[in-house]
């Protein structure tokens, strides 16, 4: 999967404002193929982390999946979630998988 720099900053922006806005939560959970690439998205997300407050994985079951808008809703710890992910991200999501969310926030 090629994910650019720009990817990464929307995916991030899509965050603060699902976080700020509506409640909603935004996760990525999926890693550029090759290794410049993981290298770089390592980088990256070192860079993010050393803002980020309460970083956290979950456990979570998807319940839903729009793999034309990237919209995944999903079940963790009682909780109801509605996620947004690149549509490319999710196209092999289905109802009932098992997935891990790395959840974090930052305040600019």
């Amino acid at each position: 999967m090629n994910m650019s720099r720009k990817s990464l900053v929307s995916i991030a922006g899509s965050l603060a404002l699902a976080l700020a806005a509506s409640g909603v939560v935004a996760a990525q959970d999926s890693m550029p193929a090759n290794s410049s690439m993981r290298a770089q998205h390592a980088g990256m997300m070192k860079g993010m982390h050393g803002n980020m407050k309460s970083m956290h994985m979950m456990p979570a079951t998807v319940t839903t999946v729009d793999t034309k808008t990237g919209l995944v809703e999903a079940e963790s710890e009682g909780m109801a979630l509605k996620l947004h992910f690149p549509p490319v991200a999710v196209a092999d999501l289905k109802a009932g998988d098992k997935i891990t969310l790395h959840m974090g926030f930052s305040k600019p």
